[in-house]
């Protein structure tokens, strides 16, 4: 017997809630992390290096929102037409935490300046294929010092490089959540850093 596609999808959806809901430590649900960048950035890639997947190159093709990741496509984050970026933007609301990628091997960057203005979530930079041989990481990291990320972790998801350290980092239980006023207060200072 096989399932229909709406079936599946389910089935799958049941399974990534039991899996959110098994995904706590210390009593606390660790951070979702919704990741976007441009087309072969990598962020499928790191998502199986996170998990410690075996890596297999798969091209996603919409937004998923498993487990505790939200994984976009790059062509939605490269698109001209507003309205698909500004969907991209929609599902940061969905997560605790966003990570913009890029890949220490791109010849040029699509990330804009200010992005902590249009997603209001704490932003860290993830820079991709350190260990390539075009890899020019003093380079990606301006880009997204330049993008307002606060935190920057140097990785590669097939060799190993940065991802224990990135683990670490996801993986600590969410903060406490603020109250409005600490919100107000924290966007005033222009603090990056969503901590009080």
């Amino acid at each position: 017997m096989s399932l229909s596609p709406f079936e599946l999808n389910e089935l799958e959806y049941r399974e990534s809630k039991k899996q959110a809901q098994a995904a706590q430590l210390n009593g606390k649900h660790v951070r979702k992390l919704y990741l976007a960048g441009r087309s072969e950035a990598g962020k499928t890639t790191l998502i199986q290096a996170l998990k410690g997947n075996n890596i297999d190159y798969d091209k996603t093709q919409y937004v998923n929102s498993w487990d505790i990741f939200i994984d976009t496509p790059g062509e939605c984050y490269e698109s001209k037409f507003t309205k698909a970026s500004l969907a991209l933007a929609c599902f940061s609301f969905e997560s605790d935490l966003v990570g913009i990628l890029v890949g220490a091997d791109e010849p040029y960057s699509i990330i804009g300046y200010g992005l902590p203005t249009c997603i209001n979530r704490p932003l860290i930079g993830i820079v991709t294929k350190c260990d390539s041989e075009k890899a020019n990481i003093p380079m990606a990291r301006l880009w997204l010092e330049n993008a307002g990320v606060y935190k920057i972790f140097e990785v590669d998801s097939v060799t190993g490089r940065g991802i224990s350290e990135l683990r670490d980092y996801l993986f600590k239980p969410n903060p406490d959540l603020i109250t409005l006023e600490q919100a107000i207060n924290l966007q005033s200072t222009a603090t990056p850093e969503w901590t009080v």
